[in-house]
């Protein structure tokens, strides 16, 4: 990784990222980070970020959200549980710099994946550890932020950042996707029962839907929602399988749709929480698309 220099915006990163495998033909690959940090470096943007390296131990927080048996199974698949377990603390240790005020922002290059991961002991969707959730409660329980913003930009519904927060009222959680796609989950009708009631916001698009498609959704319910929500702090998980000819997503969204979601995301984050953003990568399957995506959209971070 070429050497940083201190800004705003943090990234997160080990080449320990790249022994995770689930076999070598399988889509979500080492490749994915290795074509990201090519992307990143041909933008240009590596001396505009900051190297986050000082992670902490993550046990305690995915404790606080999955159940020992999950875990424990977890920990026991060999380089998969380590890797899993480090992608947890490198989300941590964003969380904890964007809220100490150190980063304004950061985005984390991070697998596997994690909003598919339930409590199964297993893997679910590419996902072992809810990442998204568990860092959303690391910033309440630990960082102390009372109310916290989760958006979902993956072309697949994330059913367990959904299932954590169903009846929180103190996580509103919004999400693209195609409801008929994996995990066959995401119906609209669904938006929080109990006290969480009107905080799980689910969106359908469907196959070959565009920027305008994606961001008349954002003006129309995820932007009035945030006005009255309020977060203190915003965590997006960062699917790039949303984008244009993904191998396992169907929308036709371009890297300008990433570039105007994060610009609106930075914005809302401005508004209500001095600027406080973190990102975690999630799908995106067409290496050298995704790559792109993620360069838009980190290039807007460090804006």
């Amino acid at each position: 990784m070429p050497s940083t220099t201190p800004s705003d915006t943090g990234i997160v990163w080990r080449e320990a990222f790249l022994r995770h495998s689930l076999g070598p033909r399988h889509p979500e690959s080492p490749l994915r980070l290795i074509r990201i940090r090519e992307a990143l470096s041909a933008a240009g943007l590596f001396p505009h970020l900051t190297q986050i390296t000082d992670w902490p131990d993550p046990l305690a927080a995915l404790l606080g959200h999955h159940t020992r048996e999950h875990v424990d199974r977890i920990r026991r698949i060999p380089t998969t549980g380590e890797i899993a377990e480090m992608a947890v603390g490198g989300a941590l240790a964003a969380v904890r710099e964007v809220s100490k005020g150190r980063l304004r922002n950061a985005f984390c290059a991070i697998r596997p994946p994690g909003h598919h991961a339930n409590n199964t002991g297993r893997e679910e969707g590419f996902c072992f550890y809810s990442n998204a959730a568990v860092a959303a409660r690391y910033a309440q329980k630990v960082m102390g932020h009372r109310k916290v913003l989760i958006v979902d930009w993956d072309y697949h519904h994330g059913n367990a950042t959904q299932n954590a927060f169903y009846e929180d009222p103190s996580v509103l959680f919004f999400s693209t996707h195609n409801w008929y796609d994996y995990p066959g989950t995401g119906d609209p009708s669904l938006q929080g029962s109990r006290d969480g009631s009107g905080t799980n916001l689910n969106v359908h698009l469907g196959p070959g839907a565009t920027d305008r498609d994606m961001l008349t959704a954002w003006d129309r319910i995820l932007l009035p929602a945030v006005e009255r929500f309020r977060p203190d702090f915003v965590i997006v998980s960062a699917g790039f399988d949303s984008r244009k000819d993904d191998l396992l997503g169907s929308f036709a969204c371009s890297d300008d749709a990433f570039r105007r979601m994060t610009r609106t995301l930075m914005d809302a984050a401005d508004d209500y929480c001095g600027g406080r953003l973190v990102s975690l990568l999630e799908g995106g399957y067409n290496v050298d698309g995704q790559a792109r995506a993620a360069a838009a959209h980190v290039e807007t971070l460090t804006s």
